[in-house]
């Protein structure tokens, strides 16, 4: 059993229902993206998370691969129910990856439904580019778990800021799962400490260009497919289209681009630094 973390967004913006008075209501699972006939299954059993967003139960039994989903949810009291259709399900869901293989199917033009072995082998190239990043950022791509037991929040802060509670490293993006009040008047929370990488937009996309390029640049591979722009009479030799440079529309993100995610380090510095003598009078006080 696994659960699907969904944002309802309503006439162009994020909304969060339950705080309105409205509720989410369901998410309809389908196999195919026309999201008509009999659904593969349906999830009525929704939480609200701290953050705003909600988190469907999904049913056991569910096969691996892509479902099209249409969420309903009613945005505030007294406004009618809206479904959303926009929703794309790849289970499994919940594991080490950041994208899945129907992601990188659908770059590549593998078409979907994947075989067991092409979803493997197009794990590996995954796991590959996620490496290169993690390297790069020098820090893990996925954040761990970390418990507080009957502490007190700083007053002027909301319970779900990180800020209110005593974190467990002050230099690391921590984000507050959830609070729950004991009986003396504290809270125990659940915390993530760490770059949530599945949620930043910019880790995800260079990840799945990564894994893209690695597949097509396999030698026989036959994966991909580039433009050609000229073929020989006897088909001897073909040119083709060369890709956008780093900076121009269409081309794949630089891996520099993901600099701003990089841990920060801090190192004090000791003191005031000074020219060396016989250049300069050193750190020692001087009138002249």
């Amino acid at each position: 059993m696994g659960t699907y973390t969904y944002q309802p967004v309503h006439a162009g913006l994020v909304c969060d229902p339950e705080s309105e008075g409205g509720q989410v209501v369901s998410l309809v699972l389908y196999t195919g993206p026309e999201r008509d006939g009999v659904p593969a299954a349906a999830s009525t059993g929704v939480s609200r998370l701290a953050d705003g967003r909600y988190a469907f139960t999904l049913p056991d039994g569910l096969a691996d691969g892509r479902y099209w989903g249409a969420a309903s949810f009613i945005p505030a009291q007294g406004v009618p129910a809206v479904t959303d259709r926009t929703v794309r399900l790849d289970l499994p869901v919940g594991g080490a990856l950041l994208v899945s293989p129907e992601q990188i199917a659908e770059e590549v033009g593998i078409p979907l439904p994947l075989t067991a072995a092409q979803r493997e082998a197009l794990r590996v190239d995954i796991g590959k580019a996620q490496a290169d990043v993690s390297s790069y950022l020098g820090r893990p791509l996925i954040p761990r778990p970390h418990a507080l037991r009957g502490v007190s929040p700083l007053y002027g802060y909301d319970l779900s800021d990180a800020r209110a509670w005593p974190a467990p490293s002050y230099d690391d993006i921590t984000t507050v799962l959830s609070y729950t009040p004991t009986a003396d008047g504290h809270y125990d929370v659940r915390l993530l400490v760490g770059l949530h990488a599945a949620e930043e937009e910019p880790i995800v996309r260079y990840v799945v260009a990564h894994a893209t390029e690695m597949i097509r640049n396999k030698p026989g591979s036959g994966d991909g497919e580039r433009r050609v722009t000229s073929v020989s009479a006897e088909g001897q030799s073909v040119s083709y289209d060369s890709a956008p440079v780093t900076g121009q529309a269409g081309a794949l993100p630089a891996l520099d681009s993901l600099s701003g995610y990089r841990k920060l380090l801090y190192r004090p510095i000791v003191g005031a630094p000074a020219v060396a003598w016989p250049y300069g009078r050193g750190r020692r006080y001087s009138r002249w």
